[in-house]
């Protein structure tokens, strides 16, 4: 018999695994990144104090800016960067969030690296 595959189910395993192993620090916080079908959205968290310190995401570009391809993704990272660089903040934690490091994840990955944060 055919098993139906739960995407969702298998890339909330995949985080949960991730998530066990990384945390974020005030010092050296984690880079969350969040992928939907048209946008991309970044984020620095301190996991001990409980709150993001720099968001970004496809949504400040506009309505009219296309947010679900990889040059946008490229734009997010460094827009992340610059605001990390803002708050002071140099090292991050990579978190993928169950997602595969390729495409759109990646290029927002160097993106944040070509702005100048270390992970």
């Amino acid at each position: 018999m055919y098993k139906r595959i739960e995407r969702k189910a298998l890339r909330a395993k995949k985080h949960y695994r991730i998530r066990k192993q990384i945390n974020g620090t005030a010092e050296c916080p984690r880079l969350a990144v969040y992928r939907s079908n048209k946008h991309i959205y970044g984020q620095l968290i301190d996991d001990v104090a409980r709150r993001t310190i720099v968001f970004a995401s496809t949504l400040e570009a506009g309505k009219d800016a296309n947010g679900g391809n990889v040059a946008a993704a490229k734009q997010v990272g460094l827009r992340l960067a610059e605001r990390a660089k803002q708050q002071g903040v140099t090292d991050v934690v990579f978190d993928r969030g169950g997602l595969i490091y390729h495409g759109r994840v990646a290029a927002l990955a160097d993106g944040a690296r070509e702005g100048g944060l270390n992970f």
